[in-house]
C-alpha cells in the first residue's frame, strides 16, 4: 500500500501535466491562425513544434473518427475528456486497491 499512493499520484500529475501541454497547444493554434503571433519567430516555431510532436500522436486517431467541421477542430475536446475520464477511472482503481 505504501507503493501504491506515490505511483496514483505520479499519474495523476502526468495526466494533469498533459492537460496543460493540450490547452497550451490549442492556444497556440488559434492564436497562430488569426496571425496574432508569427511562426517565422524562432522561439514561436519551436514551442509551436514542440507542442505539435508532444499532442498529434494522441490527436491523430481522434480526428480520424470525427466528422469534418471545417476550421473547427473539437479533437482537443474530446482528448481532454477521455483525459478526464482516465484520472477518475485511475482515482477509483485506487480507491478499491486502498479500502
Amino acid at each position: 500500500m505504501i507503493v501504491i499512493e506515490p505511483i496514483y499520484q505520479i499519474i495523476q500529475l502526468v495526466l494533469q501535466m498533459y492537460v496543460w501541454v493540450v490547452i497550451a497547444s490549442a492556444i497556440l493554434s488559434w492564436l497562430v491562425a488569426f496571425n496574432v503571433i508569427n511562426t517565422r519567430n524562432q522561439v514561436v516555431y519551436q514551442i509551436g513544434n514542440a507542442l505539435y510532436r508532444l499532442t498529434e500522436p494522441a490527436l491523430r486517431p481522434i480526428r480520424r473518427f470525427l466528422p469534418n467541421l471545417g476550421g473547427i477542430d473539437l479533437s482537443p475536446v474530446v482528448l481532454l475528456l477521455l483525459i478526464y475520464f482516465l484520472q477518475m477511472l485511475v482515482r477509483n482503481i485506487f480507491i478499491a486497491l486502498v479500502s
